[in-house]
């Protein structure tokens, strides 16, 4: 698969072997980022918030999931997990997809460590979408917590500080996460491009390019 990062917590994800396009959180122009030309067989919504919910910014008549549950489409298996964004947010979706051999975990803007059920269902991971930027998620040390309880083979840190990106609060940087999890900078990939055989053997961090 190809994964692509657009800001935020908006992935673009291209299976490689059936050409299914999935797009993940889109966002309006209200924070500064401009939202590319995105197309999709399917679109997941982890909560209604207008940097996570921009339906109509994305064509192609996609099957649209925005709840809990488990959905088969497009050939592809989805499952939802409630979760919360912290005491005064509500709650969020976790999306756990099984793409072409890989499980794919997006933890929306998860603001607490994981419950030992949401551990359970999540089960193991391949590839982990954490957000690392603090504010309105957790922050860099919170996203560790989350990282141990999960131990996945690759990491995507997300919704952090970027330029351009404008909300009440300034965002933590990616730097400061990697600095947590104990690495130096790491340079930034225009995309992530994987096959099952190419996981990595231990933990990776892939930090990808608006």
């Amino acid at each position: 698969m190809d994964i692509y990062w657009h800001g935020q917590a908006c992935f673009e994800i291209k299976t490689q072997v059936d050409k299914k396009k999935i797009v993940i959180d889109p966002y309006t122009k209200d924070y500064g980022l401009k939202l590319p030309k995105l197309e999709a067989d399917l679109l997941l919504i982890t909560h209604d918030h207008k940097d996570h919910n921009n339906i109509r910014g994305v064509s192609g008549n996609p099957f649209i999931i925005n709840s809990p549950g488990e959905y088969e489409a497009k050939g592809i298996f989805i499952q939802g997990i409630n979760a919360s964004h912290g005491e005064k947010r509500g709650d969020v979706i976790i999306y756990i997809m099984d793409i072409e051999g890989m499980k794919v975990c997006h933890l929306s803007d998860i603001g607490q460590e994981l419950t030992d059920e949401q551990v359970e269902k999540i089960g193991d991971v391949d590839i982990l979408m954490i957000p690392v930027g603090g504010i309105y998620t957790v922050d860099g040390e919170g996203a560790q917590k989350i990282i141990n309880q999960i131990e996945p083979k690759v990491i995507i840190p997300m919704h952090y500080q970027i330029p351009g990106l404008k909300l009440d609060k300034k965002l933590e940087s990616v730097s400061s996460f990697l600095k947590t999890m104990g690495h130096e900078e790491i340079q930034a990939e225009s995309s992530l491009k994987i096959k099952k055989a190419g996981l990595p053997p231990e933990t990776k961090i892939v930090v990808l390019k608006p």
